[in-house]
């Protein structure tokens, strides 16, 4: 990568992560997952961020979309009640 194209990526990286939101409580986090692998056929990466994604809408999923490729984590997060893309 070129030195001035590394400089762009990193500016857009900077304005960007002025809006969204960091789940930092880790422990709540891993928690969370662990019980969404209980239920849901995921992969440990997946249930956490499935997990965070919980945490970030204040446990009501319904008010949020949830958006990926991957048909696994679509499932799960459906039936934890995220809207989905179309």
């Amino acid at each position: 990568m070129r030195a001035a194209d590394r400089q762009n990526a990193l500016g857009t990286l900077k304005e960007l992560s002025e809006s969204w939101t960091e789940i930092t409580a880790m422990a709540v986090v891993r928690d969370r997952a662990c019980r969404l692998l209980a239920v849901h056929s995921l992969r440990s990466a997946d249930a956490l961020q499935l997990a965070a994604a919980l945490i970030a809408a204040g446990d009501r999923p319904t008010d949020h979309y949830f958006i990926c490729a991957d048909g696994r984590l679509r499932e799960a997060a459906s039936r934890e009640g995220f809207k989905l893309d179309a």
